[in-house]
């Protein structure tokens, strides 16, 4: 068995810091507060399309929460995407408007690297040489997608892929593919990668961006507060309603 790696490697310094971290890429809404490496507090809701109603009574208690064990909040992850195009939004809005307020550097998190993440310590026996892909469905047979090592060092870098049986051939001289997030569901369906291990039922929540947001923390590694946008991948795509179908035919 081979030992986990410390992703906090080429860190400069130690420090101690509060993070508030917020993941609604999907839809669960989280957030969880950490400090030095330990969970502090944290909520999250399954309950479909309700971002914009939790999140900022999640916040408050956060808050309260920090205020009450008596830390400074030194500053705020958000999960990136890609994932929900308004989940992301409600998400990444808050987190300025909370670093803005409390003149805190923002961090930002990629979401499918955070999905390596909760691959990598999901596994019961790990060898160390597996290939983590995070997978995000995006409609029809699209998925979002990205492929790292154990040291979560990048092989395929995020990007739309539409399914077909040989997708992921390309990663086939490994010795193992470790698959989580949603996008798996059809994977499984079309892909033919009998060296495949499909994670199911692990989505992102708050908790899992602790040790990324941590150790961007101690690197200085922080985003543009007033410029950062959520990591699309494509371009968002409305629905038209069945009325203007109805007076175009």
């Amino acid at each position: 068995m081979a030992a986990w790696p410390n992703i906090n490697e080429k860190t400069p310094y130690r420090i101690v810091s509060t993070i508030l971290n917020i993941e609604t890429s999907s839809e669960i809404c989280s957030i969880a507060v950490s400090n030095d490496g330990m969970i502090e507090f944290h909520i999250e809701s399954e309950e479909p399309m309700q971002h914009a109603v939790l999140l900022g009574q999640y916040v408050e208690r956060a808050l309260d929460e920090i205020a009450r064990k008596e830390l400074t909040l030194d500053a705020v992850a958000v999960s990136l995407g890609p994932g929900s195009y308004t989940g992301l939004r409600i998400g990444l809005s808050l987190a300025k408007g909370l670093c803005f307020a409390k003149d805190i550097p923002l961090i930002g998190i990629d979401t499918l690297q955070l999905l390596a993440v909760k691959a990598m310590f999901g596994l019961r026996d790990p060898e160390g040489d597996e290939v983590l892909v995070g997978m995000i469905d995006a409609r029809r047979s699209e998925v979002y997608y990205a492929a790292y090592d154990f040291a979560l060092n990048s092989i395929i870098r995020p990007q739309p892929l539409i399914l077909e049986p040989d997708s992921l051939n390309n990663l086939s001289d490994r010795r193992k593919i470790v698959m989580i997030g949603d996008g798996i569901t059809k994977a499984k369906e079309i892909l033919n990668q009998p060296n495949a291990l499909y994670l199911t039922n692990r989505m992102p929540v708050a908790m899992d961006m602790t040790a990324l947001s941590e150790r961007a923390y101690r690197r200085g590694d922080f985003l543009d507060t007033a410029y950062s946008v959520p990591v699309y991948l494509k371009e968002y795509e409305a629905k038209k309603s069945a009325n203007k179908v109805l007076k175009s035919i």
